[in-house]
């Protein structure tokens, strides 16, 4: 029985898909795939790990098979699959068996749509025949292996040490592969059986997910043997940084592979200049495929392979733009889409050379056989009035060259249809000339229509569009002719030039059929569009569109509806600039925008802000089309059967929006549809450019319609949230640190320590100190990236965006802190009720086995080393989490610090909350019993620290409760910076569980190092006079180290971490600040011991 290729979350996101279906008009969805799976395992060395991880081989087909023979058969060209976070080795099902039905049979059906090229800057290889470039197989000579390694579903986008257990693990499979190959073919050769082909010398990388990363972690990594992968896929992977980079080692990981990658496409020369060797990785190239907006695990922007791959060895390919798919897809759902995987199959098979058996080596035609593959030859810049080089500069890379769009382009070198098409004057019925600037076919007539250039396309009107659902060749063709002519037959004259196979193929929606033979049927949608320009159309009198004679089938309807729609306009009057002002005005109220008949037929939607954080809903409702004029009855043309009638003339608009980092997304049968791109605007890198998004619509100028934006403030929040949680998150160390900073300012000056929601309040004042805390840092990012010739944002945007995800962290750090406040009030409160409440507890230390129990423990705690631990609670604690940290997990250190920071907030708040009683109740007789403790014995004793401290006066129980909630105040913001760095690694701390008992290795060495520096400046800042030093230096004097500076300072660290989007470096400033402390508290021991004083402590005017 066949298996699907969804999982139980493939089926529940394909149901949330179907879910949306209901509410919005999307074309399509994704197809199931079926197979019939069987996983053949291939042995491991024994040096690896024995059990822990796995290799396979997939064979598609019902019937059982001998695993020892069919790996014997080995011959194919080997594919390694590589899973994702959490992913299984079984995900390689769908692509496996549909490779295996891609080479049984044989290649797709050619089309004569205008296909993707390689821009000038990615090499600029010509594939089409007509340009004497290569051609796609006409036939697959070898199949596919397909290989899986069980990476036990772990987490590897969680932990870095994880990750790079997978990679080095990877790099044994691919060597035990080649090996495998090796192995297969001496036992043939043992066995006299004959051999195809020669053996593989790479394999192919296909990676899902973080599985994509641990591809290209692989071929840069040192034990990987030469040129054994030269191609690398990824789907939904990635690679810019990891999705949740909170982990120091994760993304210092990313940060080193991805630098190995820009190292590796570097010439090798010496330090005088010399040629030394060729680059190291000259001989790969990386493709990835992004899901597009759906993808909500991965955005675009991390999938993008730009400023790590060179565009001549690299492209970056969106769902929602590759041909036969357009679609964009939810993370797991990349996997089994059928639409997705037949196109990615049949890619893959075209690498191989039918000569060789192997996989080309050169590395332009393999880019160029997955520029022709994946990419749609749509378009991709809307403004026709300058070429613009942006989009050039893009991670896609996309430019007008590759869609053929571009003017001035050598049409001389355009393929033209195939001879086996031949078309005649005996097929065509007489020619009409047309008189105005609009062409209308509503059937396949059989007719050639003749427009005159010079006469229609005066005054500006200098571009043709043609928007279509006939078939190139088949259905329809255009020529441009020097002067009128007549014939039609093969071979033509060589002054005309058909330009028929540059219209380029767009998705569309279901065409409406016929409920009778004869009957009218509404308009059917465009699936095709052909733009011609200026240049294009430069020495040429007319242009004929030539449409097919209707084939009909007896004894069946006649096909749908046929359509086509041209049109000579200015472009100018179609750009309308829709300003970011507008788009946030219509939040409350829409913008409407009205368009009259003898519209433009494409109009250029330029919204100032890009729709991936602004998602805009677009509205079109047809107010007319030409019912008036048409002589039908009152009643015909009245509302009610309007819009029928209007369905039956107007074709359904159709929108194209393109965003530079996620793509083309096309939307047929736009009526009311929220268009939404997934790109992350106002970024350092951004552009003012890739911060826009263009939409494209295709509207019928017959008809009138009434169209309207408006943004949704819920989805605008989503998305915000979304794109920028990571800058949240490092902001919100800024504030603690801006907070810690306000603190030791206080105590600096002599005042009490504020609480810390009073600090933070306190920080938000406007002007000062908000704008300088905001400011600075952003200004410092702008800077650094002018010093590494790095694009600089737009000041407006990027500046807001900054400000609003700080006002944020903020707000997430008051509902920690109050929340927090809250409990330790309420536990200090319950402590203190039931200490008074139940001083029997006394009468139980008689009982003869707590007794027992504590005399026995009393030669426990007689050690000098408990002893020494108990005397310092540092010490206890230092031990206790270092231990933790280097030699379990950070996050158990991290806990064991945030426990010690309750305890003594609960302690401090304790003494606080029960002195401040007792101050207002008879002090006579209340503080006669609260000033005792009990010894072991039950013997009461007075307590000499409180007893120095008498409530009974007045200035000295006021100083005491002052001192202690100070305590309180400043370990409590202590306690919220540690609880937040304890949160950075529960990820890491989910991923490590699911592995105990699996002989996990020793954390890696920085997570420990950073987060014992974290430890150390918990440990040593526990009192708030440990905010100022002052050090005395030998023939230098004294020198002021006010803590307050140091937090300043690395709150703007971390405010730049977070504009960077790299979260994890809050750790750098954490630990410097506790080795800091850390040598300053020794310092000061140390010169105390030899009766020094350098080190000297400020002290403040409560008494302690």
């Amino acid at each position: 029985m066949g298996v699907k290729a969804a999982t139980v979350e493939q089926e529940l996101g394909r149901g949330k898909y179907k879910g949306c279906r209901l509410t919005k008009p999307v074309f399509n969805g994704c197809i199931m795939t079926y197979m019939y799976p069987t996983y053949v395992p291939i042995s491991m060395p024994e040096s690896l790990s024995p059990g822990k991880y796995g290799l396979y081989l997939y064979h598609e087909g019902w019937k059982k098979i001998d695993f020892s023979v069919h790996i014997k058969k080995l011959s194919g060209v080997p594919v390694l699959f590589i899973p994702g976070n959490g992913g299984s080795y079984k995900q390689v099902r769908s692509l496996a068996a549909e490779s295996d039905r891609a080479y049984q049979g044989g290649p797709l059906e050619r089309s004569y749509y205008q296909e993707a090229s390689l821009t000038p800057k990615e090499g600029g290889l010509e594939m089409d025949a007509g340009s004497g470039g290569m051609q796609l197989p006409s036939h697959y000579s070898h199949r596919l292996d397909w290989f899986s390694v069980d990476l036990e579903g772990e987490h590897s986008a969680m932990d870095g040490q994880i990750l790079q257990e997978h990679t080095e693990y990877v790099v044994h499979a691919i060597h035990r592969i080649l090996d495998q190959y090796k192995e297969s073919w001496d036992a043939r050769a043992r066995e006299g059986a004959a051999s195809v082909g020669s053996l593989p010398t790479s394999v192919i990388l296909v990676g899902h997910s973080m599985g994509g990363f641990v591809a290209r972690a692989a071929v840069v990594h040192p034990g990987l043997r030469m040129s054994v992968v030269e191609t690398v896929l990824t789907l939904s992977s990635p690679h810019q940084s990891p999705p949740l980079a909170l982990q120091p080692s994760l993304g210092h990981y990313y940060a080193w592979v991805n630098d190995e990658w820009r190292r590796g496409f570097l010439v090798q020369t010496t330090r005088t200049g010399h040629h030394v060797s060729a680059p190291t990785l000259s001989h790969v190239i990386a493709v990835s495929i992004t899901g597009g907006v759906n993808d909500y695990q991965v955005r675009t922007k991390l999938e993008s392979l730009e400023g790590i791959v060179p565009p001549r060895h690299g492209l970056t390919v969106s769902t929602t733009a590759m041909k036969n798919v357009w679609l964009s897809m939810e993370h797991q759902t990349i996997l089994w889409c059928n639409q997705l995987v037949v196109q990615v199959s049949h890619t893959l098979l075209s690498l191989v050379d039918s000569k060789t058996g192997r996989v080309y080596p050169d590395t332009q035609k393999r880019l160029a056989i997955f520029a022709k593959m994946l990419r749609s030859g749509v378009i991709q810049s809307f403004d026709w009035m300058r070429q613009s080089q942006s989009l050039q500069q893009s991670g896609h890379s996309f430019t007008d060259d590759q869609s053929g769009f571009i003017a001035g382009s050598p049409l001389k070198t355009l393929p033209t249809c195939p001879r086996s098409i031949i078309w005649s004057n005996d097929i065509l019925e007489r020619d009409l000339y047309i008189e105005t600037t609009a062409v209308t076919v509503l059937a396949m007539d059989g007719r050639r229509r003749w427009l005159d250039i010079q006469k229609l396309g005066s005054r500006e009107k200098s571009h043709f569009i043609l928007v279509t659902n006939l078939i190139p060749c088949s259905g329809v063709r255009l020529h441009l002719w020097p002067e009128k002519g007549k014939s039609t037959s093969q071979p033509m004259d060589k002054r005309v030039l058909e330009v028929t196979t540059k219209i380029v193929d767009i998705p569309s929606a279901p065409t409406p059929t016929q409920i009778e033979p004869g009957s009218q049927t509404e308009q059917p949608p465009p699936t095709s569009v052909l733009l011609l320009g200026p240049e294009d159309m430069l020495g040429f009198r007319f242009l004929t569109i030539s449409v097919a004679p209707r084939p009909s089938v007896s004894g069946r309807p006649p096909p749908a509806a046929s359509m086509a729609v041209g049109q000579f306009f200015n472009p100018k009057e179609g750009k309308q600039d829709i300003s970011t002002l507008t788009m946030l005005s219509s939040i409350y109220s829409e913008k409407a925008f009205f368009f009259k008949e003898d519209h433009p037929l494409a109009f250029n939607l330029s919204f100032g802000f890009s729709l991936g954080l602004l998602p805009v809903t677009l509205s079109l409702v047809t107010t007319g089309c030409g019912i008036k004029q048409s002589g039908l009855p009152l009643k015909e043309a009245g509302d009610t059967e309007q819009s029928r009638l209007c369905r039956l003339r107007c074709f359904p608009p159709v929108a194209l929006a393109w965003d530079t980092i996620s793509g083309l997304h096309v939307i047929p049968n736009l009526f009311t549809e929220t268009i939404l791109v997934d790109s992350s605007p106002a970024l350092l890198g951004s552009t003012p450019i890739t911060d826009r998004t263009t939409v494209f619509l295709l509207v019928d100028p017959h008809c009138e319609y009434k169209s309207s934006i408006s943004v949704s403030f819920t989805a605008a929040a989503g998305r915000f949230v979304l794109l920028y949680n990571s800058m949240i998150i490092a902001q919100s160390f800024a504030v603690i640190f801006f907070a810690l900073m306000r603190q030791s300012f206080f105590w600096d000056k002599g005042l009490p320590i504020p609480p810390m929601l009073t600090t933070v309040q306190l920080n938000l004042r406007i002007p000062s100190p908000f704008l300088l805390l905001v400011a600075v840092p952003i200004l410092v990012s702008l800077l650094l990236s002018l010093l590494v010739d790095q694009s600089l944002p737009p000041f407006a945007s990027f500046t807001v965006i900054s400000t609003v995800c700080y006002l944020l962290s903020n707000g997430v750090v008051i509902i920690v802190t109050w929340i927090s406040q809250l409990l330790f009030y309420m536990a200090a409160s319950v402590h203190v009720f039931i200490g008074r409440r139940w001083q029997a507890w006394r009468l139980y230390q008689r009982i003869f086995m707590f007794r027992w129990f504590l005399n026995l423990s009393s030669c426990f705690f007689s050690l000098k080393v408990v002893k020494l631990v108990r005397s310092s609670s540092h010490l206890g604690v230092s031990l206790v989490a270092s231990s933790l940290t280097y030699f379990v997990h950070p996050a158990l250190g991290l806990f064991a610090l945030l426990s010690a920071d309750a305890i003594c907030c609960h302690c401090a708040l304790c003494n606080h909350v029960r002195r401040r009683d007792l101050a207002d109740f008879n002090r006579d007789a209340s503080s006669g019993f609260q000033q005792t403790m009990f010894d072991s014995d039950g013997k009461i004793h007075a307590d000499p620290q409180l007893e120095d401290n008498d409530c009974t006066r007045p200035e000295s129980a006021r100083s005491f409760i002052d001192t202690q909630l100070e305590i309180f105040h400043h370990q409590h913001s202590l306690l919220i910076l540690h609880f937040f760095s304890l949160l950075m690694f529960v990820p890491s701390l989910v991923a490590w569980s699911q592995r105990m008992g699996m002989g996990q290795n020793f954390p890696w060495f920085i997570d420990s190092v950073l987060c014992v520096g974290v430890i150390l400046h918990g440990i040593w800042n526990q009192k708030p006079d440990s905010n100022a030093y002052q050090l005395s230096f030998p023939g230098i004097g004294r020198h002021m180290l006010r803590m307050q500076h140091v937090y300043l300072f690395s709150g703007y660290y971390c405010f730049h971490s977070g504009l960077a989007l790299a979260p994890y470096k809050i750790f750098h400033p954490l630990a410097a600040i506790g080795f800091l402390s850390f040598l300053l508290n020794v310092w000061q021991k140390r010169s105390r011991d030899k009766g020094e004083a350098p080190v000297v402590k400020l002290k403040h005017s409560h008494r302690h």
